[in-house]
């Protein structure tokens, strides 16, 4: 299994600290904890796309390309494009060239985006949320080729999606890896939509070898339980509260936190043993899994925080994890 990290790039003061670096600094520590993700061995670094002032990661594309000259194993891919709001020939073009700089390491999830900001900026009806994404507004080419071609034979394309079948059985029929976000609930919940997506693959003739999974989770990696729950819980309900009075969802309480610390909640918060426990049970509810990426930054920690979160994620969480897959794989024959 792969493990790594998506990042939001949160622009907001830190939960802890309350220090509120510029734009500038932060985008520079996000390069540092990249850098770092790859020297400790981590899978894969994504990057999420926003149009919001919490965040600064509305050109993922732009960081992707940075990161890609400072680092040499880890794969690096969007968290997630949203295809719907952006033109997918200039998409291709940047990530081809993305896949250059990195002599193929890069990747594309695409989405719909759980925020809806994009369209009104780039002139979209929010109306055609759906078929912008299905099949984009835009005259077809006829037969012009499109430059730069990646590094890799053919640019890695998983499918983000959230809860709905639709979505699921689409990216079984297309045959695209599946990146499921579950930032709430019970993991569990999503496996009948994952049985479709596999259902749908078959029936469409893919290969199992395609029909991967990965899950997109809330997340955070401390010396001990206790602690990387108290740290991470400030800028989580910070974060889920501002969503909520926009969504019309309740403000989040801290008993509502710790029931998704449980071991059928959906928050990946705790000592490296917990965290590595906590993944195993989950890929095996959810019938096997290719990929976990952490998504910390919604909790807007200081970079220190982050950067031992990475470390102990790559020394301890991944290596437990992936010598347990190793050890079912060999007994499998």
């Amino acid at each position: 299994m792969q493990i790594g990290i998506d990042s939001f790039v949160a622009a907001v003061p830190d939960t802890l600290t309350g220090e509120n670096l510029g734009p500038g600094d932060r985008l520079s520590h996000l390069l540092e904890e990249i850098e770092s993700a790859d020297r400790v061995g981590l899978d894969v670094f994504g990057i999420g796309e926003h149009h919001r002032a919490e965040f600064l990661d509305s050109a993922p594309e732009t960081i992707l390309a940075a990161a890609a000259v400072r680092t040499e194993r880890i794969r690096l891919t969007s968290a997630v494009t949203v295809l719907s709001a952006n033109d997918p020939v200039r998409i291709f073009q940047q990530f081809a060239t993305i896949d250059l700089l990195s002599h193929g390491r890069a990747e594309m999830i695409v989405g719909r985006g759980s925020f809806v900001e994009a369209f009104p900026l780039f002139g979209l009806e929010l109306a055609d949320y759906d078929s912008l994404f299905a099949s984009k507004h835009r005259a077809p080419l006829t037969g012009q080729a499109v430059y730069p071609r990646p590094y890799q034979r053919t640019l890695p394309i998983w499918l983000g999606v959230g809860g709905t079948p639709a979505s699921f059985a689409r990216a079984g029929t297309l045959g695209l890896p599946l990146m499921v976000a579950i930032i709430g609930g019970e993991p569990r919940r999503f496996r009948p939509l994952i049985d479709l997506y596999r259902e749908a693959g078959r029936r469409a003739g893919h290969p199992l070898d395609r029909l991967k999974v990965g899950i997109h989770a809330l997340g955070y990696v401390a010396d001990n339980d206790q602690q990387a729950a108290d740290e991470f819980f400030l800028g989580y309900a910070r974060s889920f509260t501002k969503i909520g009075k926009e969504r019309g969802w309740p403000p989040i309480t801290r008993r509502q936190f710790e029931a998704l610390l449980q071991p059928e909640g959906a928050l990946l918060v705790g000592d490296p043993r917990t965290v590595a426990d906590k993944i195993l049970s989950v890929s095996e509810a959810l019938g096997g899994i290719e990929r976990l990426s952490f998504q910390m930054s919604i909790a807007s920690l200081p970079h220190a925080k982050r950067m031992n979160a990475i470390e102990l994620l790559g020394a301890k969480v991944a290596p437990t994890v992936r010598n347990h897959s190793s050890a079912i794989s060999a007994a499998k024959g």
